[in-house]
């Protein structure tokens, strides 16, 4: 059962997730951290009764219940539009035409909701060209632009992770849309489909970029600009120990004061004109030799407590336990595992932790007996493979 915990600004809001990777599962932990009841439909070839009650290390599945389906049989079919029938959402993450075969598309689902809001999360969207075909994050960000902006000056582009596109681009934009549309279906809407595409998604957190270039603020070529490593105030450099600062002095006041806590420049160095795009080389050395002289902890220390704008490059052990994330609560520790806290925060409806990622089919039974599925009901779809 949920645990008796603050139940943020979703409550009362149920989400049906067809179980996928990434970006579809992100935008499921988003809606269930802010309080939404979210059931995950697995696949009944993951479902392992022994593993019951275990939290499931994937942390990107916590705060939901999860029911193991067969959705490719006509009772699994039954199952999940039963589910649907009593909820508010929907999220699939296959390509397009998928859930339409398996009768499960957004026309089989209003049929018994004309309330729902459908997400549909993928790569390249719903139609076009390239949508019928596979594809993954490096390829979507390769097509928006985005990825020719990311590296350092004339070398090859640099994937940024995932985060940019399978979670920035894809599920965060998902969750947003799921959100509004649910807004508008409250207000007296339809229910309605939300195609979410990566690429669409990418393009869109790229617009100030776009803006720069057509105000002359912006050059193409990578690694030459002031936010993408071009400039020597807004870089990562290296100290004694082999570890890094990240420093982002953009403001001159901001500067001036990495400058007077720093000693800048050594001896033999020059303070040159930093507004003066021809002397970011020779900056860029001297910053380097400074910041080689003591170690990461040391500078840290140094520039602490200031608008020097200067930050310790942590990996992922360190972050949790830096003061300012420690003080806040950024990270948290549940069912044995550090991880990160719900976001954003709310002063009336508080978020929480409050269920650990769930083993696949964990939950069927319990599901199904909410859904109206009494007991010998349960036992034949069992016995057919429908369920697990």
């Amino acid at each position: 059962m949920t645990e008796d915990v603050p139940a943020g600004p979703l409550a009362g809001v149920r989400v049906i997730e067809l179980a996928g990777i990434g970006p579809g599962p992100f935008t499921a932990m988003m809606l269930a951290d802010l309080g939404a009841d979210v059931v995950r439909v697995d696949r009944v070839t993951d479902a392992d009764p022994s593993a019951f009650g275990s939290p499931h290390p994937d942390l990107l599945n916590r705060g939901r219940r999860s029911i193991a389906v067969d959705l490719k049989s006509p009772g699994g079919r039954d199952v999940v539009l039963a589910l649907v029938a009593g909820a508010d959402a929907l999220i699939e993450g296959f390509r397009p035409g998928v859930t339409e075969r398996l009768g499960l598309g957004p026309a089989d689902c209003h049929a018994v909701n004309p309330r729902l809001v459908y997400g549909r999360m993928t790569g390249w969207g719903q139609d076009g060209p390239a949508a019928p075909y596979a594809g993954h994050d490096i390829g979507y960000l390769a097509l928006t632009g985005a990825l020719h902006g990311i590296g350092r000056a004339g070398e090859r582009p640099v994937p940024p992770m995932n985060l940019l596109g399978d979670f920035g681009g894809g599920g965060m934009v998902l969750a947003l849309g799921l959100v509004s549309a649910l807004y508008a279906v409250r207000g007296g809407a339809p229910g309605q489909v939300v195609d979410a595409a990566i690429v669409d998604g990418v393009s869109v957190l790229s617009t100030q970029i776009h803006a720069l270039r057509r105000l002359g603020m912006w050059q193409d070529p990578r690694g030459v600009n002031l936010l993408d490593g071009g400039a020597p105030f807004y870089d990562t450099y290296e100290c004694a120990d082999g570890k890094h600062v990240a420093v982002g002095a953009l403001e001159q006041r901001f500067y001036d004061e990495l400058v007077r806590r720093t000693g800048f420049p050594l001896p033999g160095d020059e303070a040159l004109d930093r507004t003066d795009p021809a002397n970011w080389p020779a900056l860029r050395e001297a910053w380097a030799r400074l910041f080689r002289t003591r170690t990461r902890d040391e500078w840290a220390k140094v520039l602490a407590d200031s608008d020097a704008c200067v930050a310790p490059v942590l990996d992922w052990t360190e972050a949790p336990a830096h003061p300012h994330l420690a003080a806040r609560g950024t990270f948290v520790e549940r069912d044995g595992a550090t991880q990160p806290a719900p976001a954003p925060r709310f002063s009336g409806t508080p978020t929480s932790l409050r269920r650990p990622p769930p083993q696949p089919g964990e939950h069927t039974d319990e599901l199904l007996a909410e859904a109206g599925f009494d007991a010998e009901r349960i036992a034949a779809l069992r016995t057919g493979g429908a369920i697990a």
